[in-house]
């Protein structure tokens, strides 16, 4: 009897550990582990904004453009997410990709026409782009969300702070 109770208690141990041990346990190392495409770039546009800061552009633009693969990837199999759509623009405006990222935060303005993030950006991209009104536009779309998106579009386009892209 003690040994059957062994047996089993040891097998119950066994499989918990396993369990935890493998994917699904929810322990430490599950919390900071990208999990999906969409986490796999945002970290991944993280490090490209850093890298920008220390001015290594090219490998912010390599980060950038990765960044861009897992989000089509994401994007595809979860489609009609602003947010995705919100850092496909971000990532291609990086990039330099300025008709794409149009296309993006505009499809994601369709679903989501107060997108903080999407607002501030695509102001940006307008006024990389001069087209000033346009940016005026997305900044008039922020003006009630007391953000600081608002107050980081409204610098760009006051010349204050420059958009590096």
């Amino acid at each position: 009897m003690y040994k059957k109770f062994l047996t089993v208690l040891l097998f119950v141990l066994i499989a918990n550990y396993s369990y935890s041990a493998g994917g699904g346990g929810g322990g430490e190392e599950d919390k900071t582990k990208p999990v999906s495409q969409y986490e796999i770039a945002v970290k991944m546009i993280k490090k490209a904004k850093k890298l920008e800061k220390k001015n290594k552009i090219d490998k912010a633009q390599k980060r950038y453009k990765k960044a861009i693969g897992h989000l089509l990837k994401h994007n595809k199999k979860f489609p009609a997410d602003p947010n995705t759509l919100n850092y496909l623009g971000f990532a291609h405006r990086k990039v330099g990709d300025y008709k794409n990222a149009e296309i993006y935060y505009s499809m994601g303005l369709e679903i989501d026409p107060k997108h903080v993030g999407i607002n501030e950006y695509m102001g940006e991209l307008f006024v990389v782009t001069n087209r000033l009104d346009k940016a005026k536009e997305r900044l008039a779309v922020l003006q009630d969300c007391n953000c600081k998106e608002y107050d980081e579009l409204k610098l760009v386009i006051e010349g204050k702070k420059e958009s590096k892209y």
